[in-house]
This record gives structure tokens, sequence and C-alpha cells, in this order.
């Protein structure tokens, strides 16, 4: 229930969540397993999705087996490890209205929520992750099946993104795109930010719009 007619569609790792380390120790952890290098893993996996990972560093692996490895690797990271919301985080999504954000993230709700519960952050009422879409980012479906469970539309959403794949599913979907948290823009994006702490006032001011009496 929000007056406001502007939307935020949040990546979660490396945009609101400092994940990176744990990514990195899981891929490690994982690539340990089947003999292979850690390191020479982990640049793969950046750029692909898990089943595509597996594809070109285990092909003789059964794909399944890989997946269920990897699952129970993070969702036992998600209990033990080490995060921390990066700064702005906490403040910004407590002002924002309640029902104008959500999370679009390729990784699974269960362990989002349990990374907010240890960092603290709010969870909303919608995020749409890697079970909720047969196409992940970089396709526009991630971003469009947000909006549209928010009633928006694409052209009234702010899109927050850290990485390539995320920047081109906004692109692709017609929303306006913000990056976060590198020291280089990421091609395409309307707008960069080193850090997501710079971001903050911005981003609370797209949703605030300039109707006088819609602050968050």
């Amino acid at each position: 229930m929000t007056s406001t007619s502007k939307f935020v569609l949040f990546d979660v790792d490396g945009t609101l969540v400092d994940a990176v380390s744990n990514q990195r120790q899981v891929w490690r952890t994982w690539a340990k397993h089947y003999g292979l290098d850690g390191d020479e893993v982990y640049q793969v996996a950046l750029r692909t999705r898990p089943m595509e990972t597996f594809a070109l560093v285990a092909a003789d692996r059964d794909p399944h087996e890989c997946l269920a490895t990897l699952h129970e690797l993070e969702d036992e990271d998600v209990r033990t490890g080490d995060y921390a919301a990066f700064d702005g985080a906490s403040e910004l999504l407590h002002g924002l209205p309640s029902g104008s954000w959500a999370l679009v993230t390729s990784n699974y709700e269960h362990r989002v929520r349990g990374r907010f519960l240890r960092t603290g952050l709010p969870v909303p009422g919608l995020v749409v992750d890697a079970a909720a879409v047969e196409e992940g980012k970089p396709s526009p479906v991630p971003y469009l099946r947000a909006a549209a469970r928010l009633g928006a539309a694409p052209e009234d959403c702010l899109v927050i993104e850290d990485a390539p794949s995320g920047v081109q599913s906004g692109l692709r979907a017609g929303m306006t795109v913000w990056g976060v948290n590198a020291a280089v823009a990421v091609d395409g994006v309307h707008r960069h930010f080193a850090s997501l702490r710079e971001a903050v006032p911005h981003i609370l001011a797209f949703v605030s719009g300039p109707r006088a009496g819609a602050a968050a």
C-alpha cells in the first residue's frame, strides 16, 4: 500500500549484501571436492550460471549432482558464513515506502532471507528469485516479472545493479539502470555510483519524485 508511482528493483549479492568472499569460498570448496583449481573455477562461475559452469569445468560429472553439492555448500554458508550489508543499505531500505521495492536475485529466496536476517536488513513483500523464472539474467524476464507483480510499468522502475548481466537484464526490460559498488561504470548504466552509500539519497529521491508531499 503506497502512493508512489516509482519503484526500485534491487539485485542482492554485490549490491545490498557483500557476499563476494563468501561466493569465492563456496566455489573454492566445491572445486576442491572435485579435484579442480578453485580460482579457475571461480573465474568461470563469475561469468556463467551454475549449470553452464559445470559444463565448462566438469563436463564429465553429473551436473545435477554438482548442483546438489553446490546448494549444500551455499546453504551451509548462509548459516555459518560472515556477512555484511553495504554501507547505506539499511538506511535506504527502511526509508523506502512499503510496496515500492522488490528484490530480483539469481539466488534463492530462502538464502536471501537468511542473509538479510543475519545483516538486519528488512525483507520486502516481493522477492523474485531463481525459482520464480525460467530465464535468468541477462534475460529481461526477472525484472519484468518483478514489475508485473508490483503492478508497475517498466519505465517507472529503477534497477540497482553491480554486475554486467544484471545491468543488461534491466536495460532489456526497458528500465532505468544505475550501477553501484564498482570503481568503473558497467557498460550501459544510466548513472554510476562508486558505492551504494553515494546512491542512497538519489534512489530515495527517485521514488519520492517531483511531487510535493510524496516523501518516503
